[in-house]
């Protein structure tokens, strides 16, 4: 990974607006689409079991966020990781509170076994529970480090053959073999809700455009912490900070991620 790398991903987004369909959570439908509408990406959110299978197929990726769960939005999941596999476009899923509720991690496993993702992406503790269903976590707020869920994270990535990113002060990414490392980000970020549901989006928008799936993620997920950090330079809070971060996203170019990578 180089700054060199995520600008050249960067401009590849911003010359062709992928279009990236999430079937995502209410909470964060609205930052998830600025944010990629920010970044270039083209974002669409289709959650209806009669059309996804068909938007998908005219979309460049599939991002599945799993926070606010019904049987409705879990069969739309289902139907379009199917048409996403058939297509062969990257499905980049969100377990969003697993761990939490057996409905909820039930439902993760069940989705993951029928249809493979190419990028899981969660905190560490549900990375943890995906792997053991018998761990119990808090919801969406993490319980355990990044580095806490690495061995979980390579095992998972083995397991489905993908990609996993496990979020957190120091962001992990692991195909199962290699791993990257993200020291980017800002204490702030935490405080802003869907900021790491957004990071999935981002991944998504990435992923469309660089076929290097590992690439990908880690690119996204350094972006995603580099422009946390410079957003809150000038944000006196969490609420100027989410502002800040979609104008970062928009504005963002090769120098400041140069310098600020890391």
């Amino acid at each position: 990974m180089s700054g060199k790398d995520i600008w050249n991903d960067l401009v590849k987004l911003r010359q062709n607006a992928p279009l990236v369909h999430n079937i995502t959570n209410y909470v964060v439908m609205n930052i998830s689409a600025n944010a990629l509408l920010a970044i270039g990406a083209s974002p669409v959110m289709a959650h209806a079991p009669q059309e996804v299978a068909e938007m998908v197929n005219i979309a460049s990726s599939l991002v599945i966020n799993i926070g606010t769960l019904s049987d409705k939005w879990i069969e739309a999941m289902t139907l379009s990781m199917r048409a996403a596999a058939i297509k062969s476009i990257p499905i980049i899923f969100d377990p969003v509170g697993a761990g939490a509720t057996t409905y909820r991690t039930k439902t993760c496993i069940d989705l993951l076994t029928e249809t493979r993702p190419s990028v899981i992406r969660g905190n560490a503790s549900e990375i943890m529970a995906l792997l053991d269903s018998e761990i119990q976590t808090k919801g969406v707020d993490s319980a355990a480090n990044a580095t806490d869920a690495e061995v979980a994270a390579i095992s998972l990535a083995k397991k489905y053959n993908c990609v996993v990113v496990v979020s957190g002060a120091t962001d992990l990414i692991t195909d199962g073999n290699k791993r990257n490392l993200v020291n980017n980000g800002h204490a702030m970020m935490p405080k802003v809700t869907g900021l790491g549901c957004t990071a999935t989006a981002i991944i998504g928008a990435f992923a469309a455009v660089n076929t290097d799936t590992m690439a990908a993620a880690t690119n996204a997920m350094a972006t995603m912490g580099i422009c946390g950090e410079l957003a809150a330079e000038m944000s006196a809070g969490p609420a100027s900070l989410q502002m800040n971060f979609i104008d970062t996203l928009y504005t963002l170019d090769e120098q400041q991620i140069i310098r600020t990578l890391r």
